[in-house]
Protein backbone atom coordinates (compact mmCIF):
# COMPACT_ATOMS: atom_id res chain seq x y z
CA UNK A 1 0.00 0.00 0.00
CA UNK A 2 1.50 3.25 -1.00
CA UNK A 3 0.62 6.41 1.03
CA UNK A 4 0.88 10.19 -0.38
CA UNK A 5 3.81 11.88 1.17
CA UNK A 6 1.52 14.56 2.98
CA UNK A 7 0.02 11.35 5.01
CA UNK A 8 1.50 12.20 8.40
CA UNK A 9 2.98 8.34 9.96
CA UNK A 10 -0.18 8.81 12.89
CA UNK A 11 -2.41 9.50 9.80
CA UNK A 12 -1.06 6.50 8.00
CA UNK A 13 -1.55 4.25 11.03
CA UNK A 14 -5.09 5.39 11.26
CA UNK A 15 -5.55 4.62 7.50
CA UNK A 16 -4.18 1.09 7.42
CA UNK A 17 -6.67 0.73 10.76
CA UNK A 18 -9.38 1.58 8.72
CA UNK A 19 -8.54 -0.26 5.72
CA UNK A 20 -8.18 -3.43 7.72
CA UNK A 21 -11.94 -2.86 9.10
CA UNK A 22 -12.71 -2.13 5.42
CA UNK A 23 -11.17 -5.69 3.90
CA UNK A 24 -13.15 -7.70 6.79
CA UNK A 25 -16.39 -6.36 5.49
CA UNK A 26 -17.43 -8.50 3.38
CA UNK A 27 -16.52 -11.74 4.89
CA UNK A 28 -19.45 -13.20 6.14
CA UNK A 29 -20.25 -13.16 10.26
CA UNK A 30 -19.67 -16.84 11.14
CA UNK A 31 -18.90 -16.22 15.29
CA UNK A 32 -15.69 -16.44 16.33
CA UNK A 33 -16.15 -12.80 16.79
CA UNK A 34 -13.98 -10.08 18.38
CA UNK A 35 -14.37 -9.51 21.81
CA UNK A 36 -11.93 -6.77 23.09
CA UNK A 37 -11.70 -5.56 26.63
CA UNK A 38 -12.08 -2.27 26.46
CA UNK A 39 -13.66 0.23 27.21
CA UNK A 40 -15.32 -0.87 30.45
CA UNK A 41 -13.31 -1.88 33.99
CA UNK A 42 -14.32 -5.73 34.05
CA UNK A 43 -12.83 -7.77 31.03
CA UNK A 44 -13.91 -11.19 29.49
CA UNK A 45 -12.23 -14.25 30.23
CA UNK A 46 -12.30 -14.90 26.57
CA UNK A 47 -8.34 -14.96 24.77
CA UNK A 48 -8.00 -13.53 21.47
CA UNK A 49 -6.98 -17.45 20.11
CA UNK A 50 -3.57 -19.16 18.95
CA UNK A 51 -1.65 -17.31 16.60
CA UNK A 52 -3.60 -14.19 16.57
CA UNK A 53 -3.20 -10.66 17.06
CA UNK A 54 -5.33 -8.11 18.86
CA UNK A 55 -5.07 -4.23 19.05
CA UNK A 56 -7.48 -1.91 20.64
CA UNK A 57 -7.10 1.41 20.68
CA UNK A 58 -8.97 4.33 22.29
CA UNK A 59 -9.29 7.95 23.02
CA UNK A 60 -10.17 8.74 26.56
CA UNK A 61 -11.15 12.55 28.28
CA UNK A 62 -11.49 13.14 31.62
CA UNK A 63 -12.57 16.12 33.56
CA UNK A 64 -11.85 16.33 37.48
CA UNK A 65 -13.15 19.62 39.46
CA UNK A 66 -12.43 20.29 43.40
CA UNK A 67 -11.98 23.39 45.80
CA UNK A 68 -8.10 23.26 45.11
CA UNK A 69 -8.22 22.29 41.43
CA UNK A 70 -10.02 22.05 38.16
CA UNK A 71 -8.29 19.60 35.57
CA UNK A 72 -8.74 18.20 32.17
CA UNK A 73 -6.72 15.08 30.98
CA UNK A 74 -6.17 13.12 27.15
CA UNK A 75 -4.93 9.99 27.16
CA UNK A 76 -4.57 7.51 24.11
CA UNK A 77 -4.69 4.20 25.75
CA UNK A 78 -3.52 0.83 23.76
CA UNK A 79 -4.07 -2.55 24.52
CA UNK A 80 -1.57 -5.53 21.97
CA UNK A 81 -2.65 -9.18 22.84
CA UNK A 82 -1.12 -11.96 21.51
CA UNK A 83 -2.47 -15.43 21.53
CA UNK A 84 0.40 -17.74 22.46
CA UNK A 85 -2.09 -20.92 22.36
CA UNK A 86 -6.15 -21.71 22.83
CA UNK A 87 -6.33 -20.20 26.24
CA UNK A 88 -3.71 -18.30 26.45
CA UNK A 89 -2.41 -14.93 25.58
CA UNK A 90 0.49 -12.15 25.63
CA UNK A 91 -0.51 -8.49 26.79
CA UNK A 92 1.16 -5.32 26.45
CA UNK A 93 -0.54 -2.54 27.49
CA UNK A 94 0.00 1.50 27.86
CA UNK A 95 -2.22 4.30 28.72
CA UNK A 96 -0.27 6.23 25.80
CA UNK A 97 0.38 9.84 25.73
CA UNK A 98 -1.34 11.47 28.73
CA UNK A 99 -1.97 15.49 27.94
CA UNK A 100 -3.27 17.41 31.25
CA UNK A 101 -5.07 20.85 31.38
CA UNK A 102 -4.98 22.38 35.32
CA UNK A 103 -6.70 25.90 36.30
CA UNK A 104 -6.07 27.08 40.07
CA UNK A 105 -9.88 28.03 40.98
CA UNK A 106 -8.43 30.66 43.00
CA UNK A 107 -5.89 32.53 40.62
CA UNK A 108 -7.10 31.39 37.23
CA UNK A 109 -3.88 30.23 36.67
CA UNK A 110 -3.34 27.86 33.96
CA UNK A 111 -0.80 25.02 33.38
CA UNK A 112 -0.28 22.13 30.78
CA UNK A 113 1.86 19.11 31.15
CA UNK A 114 2.11 16.29 28.77
CA UNK A 115 4.37 12.75 28.77
CA UNK A 116 4.17 8.93 28.48
CA UNK A 117 2.43 6.84 30.64
CA UNK A 118 4.57 3.36 31.83
CA UNK A 119 4.13 0.04 30.05
CA UNK A 120 2.88 -2.86 31.75
CA UNK A 121 3.59 -6.77 30.36
CA UNK A 122 1.07 -9.72 31.53
CA UNK A 123 -1.19 -12.43 30.69
CA UNK A 124 -4.39 -14.04 30.50
CA UNK A 125 -4.94 -17.82 30.95
CA UNK A 126 -8.85 -18.57 30.27
CA UNK A 127 -9.33 -22.04 32.72
CA UNK A 128 -12.42 -22.54 32.64
CA UNK A 129 -15.89 -22.86 30.12
CA UNK A 130 -18.90 -21.39 31.70
CA UNK A 131 -21.90 -23.73 31.55
CA UNK A 132 -25.40 -22.96 33.53
CA UNK A 133 -24.84 -21.57 36.71
CA UNK A 134 -21.11 -21.61 36.17
CA UNK A 135 -19.07 -18.84 35.07
CA UNK A 136 -16.22 -18.45 32.51
CA UNK A 137 -13.17 -18.00 34.68
CA UNK A 138 -9.86 -16.14 33.07
CA UNK A 139 -7.41 -15.36 35.31
CA UNK A 140 -4.99 -11.96 34.06
CA UNK A 141 -1.78 -10.80 35.36
CA UNK A 142 0.35 -7.51 34.56
CA UNK A 143 3.40 -5.64 35.78
CA UNK A 144 4.06 -2.25 35.26
CA UNK A 145 7.56 -1.20 34.31
CA UNK A 146 9.51 1.64 34.70
CA UNK A 147 9.37 3.33 31.57
CA UNK A 148 7.44 6.39 30.25
CA UNK A 149 8.12 10.03 30.75
CA UNK A 150 9.60 10.87 34.43
CA UNK A 151 6.58 12.74 35.78
CA UNK A 152 4.19 9.27 34.87
CA UNK A 153 6.62 6.52 35.33
CA UNK A 154 5.95 3.91 36.78
CA UNK A 155 8.07 4.04 40.42
CA UNK A 156 9.17 0.77 40.32
CA UNK A 157 7.73 -2.87 38.98
CA UNK A 158 4.15 -2.62 40.41
CA UNK A 159 1.76 -6.37 39.79
CA UNK A 160 -1.52 -6.37 39.28
CA UNK A 161 -3.97 -9.37 38.83
CA UNK A 162 -7.43 -9.85 38.87
CA UNK A 163 -10.22 -12.74 38.23
CA UNK A 164 -12.47 -12.40 34.87
CA UNK A 165 -15.92 -14.09 35.71
CA UNK A 166 -18.65 -13.86 33.12
CA UNK A 167 -22.40 -15.72 32.66
CA UNK A 168 -24.67 -15.80 30.02
CA UNK A 169 -27.66 -14.93 30.73
CA UNK A 170 -31.04 -15.27 29.22
CA UNK A 171 -32.79 -13.00 26.08
CA UNK A 172 -28.96 -11.92 25.21
CA UNK A 173 -28.10 -10.22 28.54
CA UNK A 174 -24.65 -11.23 30.15
CA UNK A 175 -23.00 -9.84 33.23
CA UNK A 176 -19.19 -9.65 34.35
CA UNK A 177 -17.72 -9.49 37.64
CA UNK A 178 -13.73 -8.79 38.00
CA UNK A 179 -12.10 -8.79 41.41
CA UNK A 180 -8.43 -8.31 41.85
CA UNK A 181 -5.63 -6.50 43.29
CA UNK A 182 -2.43 -4.65 43.17
CA UNK A 183 0.21 -2.26 44.01
CA UNK A 184 1.12 1.00 43.76
CA UNK A 185 3.49 4.07 45.03
CA UNK A 186 1.69 7.27 46.16
CA UNK A 187 2.89 10.43 46.29
CA UNK A 188 5.18 10.45 49.13
CA UNK A 189 7.31 7.21 47.89
CA UNK A 190 5.14 4.54 49.92
CA UNK A 191 3.92 1.54 48.38
CA UNK A 192 0.56 0.14 48.99
CA UNK A 193 -1.67 -2.44 47.73
CA UNK A 194 -5.22 -1.78 46.54
CA UNK A 195 -8.05 -3.74 45.49
CA UNK A 196 -10.61 -3.63 42.93
CA UNK A 197 -13.95 -4.60 42.26
CA UNK A 198 -16.21 -4.87 38.69
CA UNK A 199 -19.47 -5.80 37.92
CA UNK A 200 -21.19 -4.80 33.96
CA UNK A 201 -24.01 -6.06 32.90
CA UNK A 202 -24.63 -6.42 29.38
CA UNK A 203 -27.41 -7.01 26.84
CA UNK A 204 -26.92 -7.37 23.16
CA UNK A 205 -29.61 -5.84 21.20
CA UNK A 206 -28.38 -6.68 17.44
CA UNK A 207 -26.04 -9.77 16.59
CA UNK A 208 -23.68 -6.64 16.35
CA UNK A 209 -24.53 -4.21 18.86
CA UNK A 210 -24.90 -4.24 22.30
CA UNK A 211 -24.70 -2.17 25.12
CA UNK A 212 -23.29 -2.60 28.93
CA UNK A 213 -23.78 -0.55 32.15
CA UNK A 214 -21.13 -1.13 34.98
CA UNK A 215 -20.41 0.07 38.58
CA UNK A 216 -16.57 -0.42 39.50
CA UNK A 217 -13.74 0.83 41.67
CA UNK A 218 -10.53 0.74 40.02
CA UNK A 219 -8.72 1.13 43.20
CA UNK A 220 -9.99 0.63 46.81
CA UNK A 221 -7.29 2.01 48.91
CA UNK A 222 -7.00 3.67 52.19
CA UNK A 223 -7.28 7.45 52.58
CA UNK A 224 -3.04 7.94 53.35
CA UNK A 225 -2.51 5.69 50.32
CA UNK A 226 -4.39 6.90 47.12
CA UNK A 227 -8.25 6.28 48.02
CA UNK A 228 -11.20 5.11 47.06
CA UNK A 229 -11.68 5.53 43.24
CA UNK A 230 -15.59 4.71 42.31
CA UNK A 231 -17.75 5.64 39.24
CA UNK A 232 -20.74 4.36 37.13
CA UNK A 233 -20.19 3.94 33.82
CA UNK A 234 -22.39 2.85 30.42
CA UNK A 235 -21.21 2.59 26.51
CA UNK A 236 -22.04 0.93 23.52
CA UNK A 237 -20.00 -1.02 21.08
CA UNK A 238 -20.80 -1.74 17.26
CA UNK A 239 -19.15 -5.01 15.77
CA UNK A 240 -18.57 -3.98 12.29
CA UNK A 241 -17.33 -7.38 11.27
CA UNK A 242 -16.13 -10.46 12.60
CA UNK A 243 -12.83 -8.94 13.15
CA UNK A 244 -13.05 -4.90 14.11
CA UNK A 245 -15.34 -3.33 16.72
CA UNK A 246 -15.86 0.50 17.49
CA UNK A 247 -16.88 1.09 20.89
CA UNK A 248 -17.89 4.45 23.17
CA UNK A 249 -18.36 4.76 26.61
CA UNK A 250 -19.41 7.42 29.49
CA UNK A 251 -18.32 7.73 32.98
CA UNK A 252 -19.36 9.48 36.12
CA UNK A 253 -17.46 9.56 38.93
CA UNK A 254 -18.73 8.46 42.29
CA UNK A 255 -16.11 10.07 44.91
CA UNK A 256 -13.88 13.51 44.73
CA UNK A 257 -10.90 11.29 44.04
CA UNK A 258 -12.82 10.13 40.78
CA UNK A 259 -12.73 12.13 37.51
CA UNK A 260 -16.83 13.40 38.01
CA UNK A 261 -16.81 13.37 33.95
CA UNK A 262 -15.30 10.36 31.54
CA UNK A 263 -15.64 9.85 27.73
CA UNK A 264 -14.04 7.24 25.50
CA UNK A 265 -13.78 5.85 22.14
CA UNK A 266 -12.31 3.14 20.64
CA UNK A 267 -11.72 1.07 17.63
CA UNK A 268 -10.37 -2.60 18.56
CA UNK A 269 -9.10 -4.86 14.99
CA UNK A 270 -7.37 -8.54 15.07
CA UNK A 271 -5.71 -10.69 12.53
Amino acid sequence: MIFPPSLTRPRRQAALLVLACSAGAALADDGDAINPDRPDVANSSQVVGHGRLQLEIGVDWARQRNDDLHVRTLSTPALLRIGLGDTTELRVETDGRSIEHAVDPATRARTTSAGWNATSIGFKWRFADGEGVRPALGLIGAIALPTGSAALRAKGVLPQMVLAAEWELPNGWSLAVTPGAGADVDDDGARYRYAILAASLGKKFTERVQGFFEVAAPQIASASHGCDRVQVDAGVSWRLNRNCQVDAMVVHGLNRHTPDLGLAFGLSVRR
